[in-house]
């Protein structure tokens, strides 16, 4: 079973940055597409970004050129890098696994807070 642990949320002021890491149980890469999703109060989750088995990447219209998702497959964890923080960035962030083939099952991490404020 797929096991996922995010951390690096915090408050930070707009302009700001911020990197969130998300530990996996193992070497799943090659398994599993990883990505990034928030969910902002009273809105749906969303997704930020996400990265393929094979290694591309594509990300939000709405984060394009201030977010980053990466992978350090030795360490077996996803980054996101988040620059130029927005408040509407605000909202709760959950890594994500999902099988890249059938079937199609998604592993969920707990989330992790980033709140964007002035």
């Amino acid at each position: 079973q797929v096991q996922l642990v995010e951390s690096g949320g915090g408050l930070v002021q707009p302009g700001g940055s911020l990197r969130l890491s998300c530990a996996t149980s193992g070497r799943i890469f090659s398994i599993y597409h990883m990505g990034w999703y928030r969910q902002a109060p009273g809105k749906q989750r969303e997704l930020v970004t996400n990265i393929t088995t094979s290694g591309r990447a594509n990300h939000a219209d709405s984060v394009k050129g201030r977010f980053l998702i990466s992978r350090d497959i030795a360490k077996n964890t996803v980054y996101l890098q988040m620059n130029s923080l927005k408040p509407e960035d605000t909202g709760v962030y959950f890594c994500n696994a999902r099988a890249s083939s059938f079937p199609t099952v998604s592993y969920w991490g707990q989330g992790t807070q980033v709140t964007v404020s002035a």
